[in-house]
């Protein structure tokens, strides 16, 4: 796909292009259907509706009851609400647990999620991963030999697409009665996934295609999760989600997640084409470049790639202007520091500085790649 100034978006992971289907779905209700959902004349009661029909596209995708389906501004919000709203219920109940367990890799609102509530009395846990990304079932069995009220484990990593084994991590939470919870936002549209066993799940809809400002949580009913809403405010999602529901972006999010699953591995065989193709270009250019969490499997659409040295992402960004990428997640750009995910892997300062996102989605083509490849090599020429 080509943005403006002829510029090839391969930076998937930051954020996707709103699907043109999904666009059109939207648009009538930002301006011929403009009822707040929550209005009981006839306008309301319609966008109401349409609000409750996305709950059921988006529960028909994930295999889950619609009633267990909380909208949220995006996955921050949604993993912020089940960390903490799942902790302060807990522990108001009086459960004695204090111990909450997360991954070195996670998304960083889940890191400081966690973080933000030892001032409330709680232990954060926070696990090494190996070197290739993976946390060790291990690892997780001896730090649950302490009583935890909640695990939260990433699907999938934001930036180097490093797929954790919940089939082996989940029985081991279950076993010490914990909650678990998964950040789901990266993983979701891209490869099969099932909320078995799962209580609580983050969702974003600009990871699938749709609008940038919703997302959704995913709450168990059976046994039931119980959380402590965030906000106060007018009681809507069951009162765990107070605001105004923005009508618009939960249709798109019920659209991106019907047509997530229904381009299926199709999309994701092809995005597997695409990466290959991609990761071989790369190697031709710079022989010595390294894949960063080889070998553990990852999401088709994503090469998380270690430069030569003398190549740091940054002056690679400024000698190839012609491709959108990045060196790491969005919601930590600005900071100019290294990849924490990176070096929680084992990767040196420098190494982390030299290593590159690269992500293919819906939209980019055989042609793409070959383009951005070519680009890669006359920006670097010489260097």
């Amino acid at each position: 796909m080509q943005l403006e100034a002829d510029v090839i978006y391969l930076d998937y992971f930051a954020t996707t292009p709103c699907d043109p289907a999904v666009l059109e779905t939207m648009l009538p209700w930002f301006t011929q259907y403009p009822a707040n959902a929550g209005s009981l004349h006839l306008p309301g009661q319609k966008a109401n509706a349409a609000v409750e029909q996305a709950r059921e596209e988006l529960a028909g995708a994930l295999a889950v009851s619609p009633q267990e389906l909380i909208w949220t501004s995006g996955a921050t919000e949604a993993n912020n609400l089940a960390i903490k709203g799942a902790a302060r219920f807990l522990k108001e109940q009086g459960d004695g647990r204090r111990r909450l367990v997360t991954v070195a890799t996670e998304h960083k609102c889940v890191l400081e999620a966690v973080r933000s509530l030892e001032g409330e009395g709680f232990e954060p846990v926070i696990l090494p991963v190996e070197p290739d990304g993976r946390l060790s079932p291990d690892r997780l069995a001896e730090a649950l030999k302490t009583p935890a009220l909640l695990v939260s484990i990433m699907a999938a990593n934001n930036e180097t697409g490093v797929v954790q084994d919940l089939g082996r991590l989940m029985p081991l939470v279950k076993q010490a009665g914990a909650l678990l919870h998964v950040d789901m936002a990266q993983m979701f549209g891209k490869l099969p996934c099932t909320l078995e066993g799962v209580d609580l799940a983050s969702f974003s809809a600009h990871k699938i295609y749709g609008p940038k400002g919703v997302g959704a949580l995913y709450v168990r009913r059976r046994p039931r999760v119980r959380l402590l809403p965030l906000f106060s405010g007018g009681g809507q999602e069951r009162s765990l989600r107070s605001g105004t529901l923005p009508v618009p972006l939960i249709i798109g999010m019920g659209k991106a997640a019907r047509l997530a699953v229904e381009s299926g591995k199709e999309e994701a065989d092809r995005l597997a084409g695409l990466r290959e193709r991609l990761w071989q270009g790369m190697r031709q250019l710079f022989p010595v470049v390294r894949l960063n969490g080889a070998p553990a499997p990852r999401l088709p659409g994503v090469l998380n790639v270690c430069l030569p040295a003398g190549l740091e992402a940054q002056q690679v960004m400024a000698a190839v202007p012609g491709v959108a990428f990045s060196s790491g997640s969005a919601c930590s750009a600005a900071s100019g520091a290294p990849s924490y995910v990176l070096r929680a892997m084992g990767l040196t300062e420098a190494e982390a500085r030299r290593s590159l996102r690269l992500s293919v989605g819906r939209f980019t083509s055989a042609g793409d790649v070959e383009c951005a490849v070519a680009r890669f090599g006359q920006g670097l020429a010489g260097r």
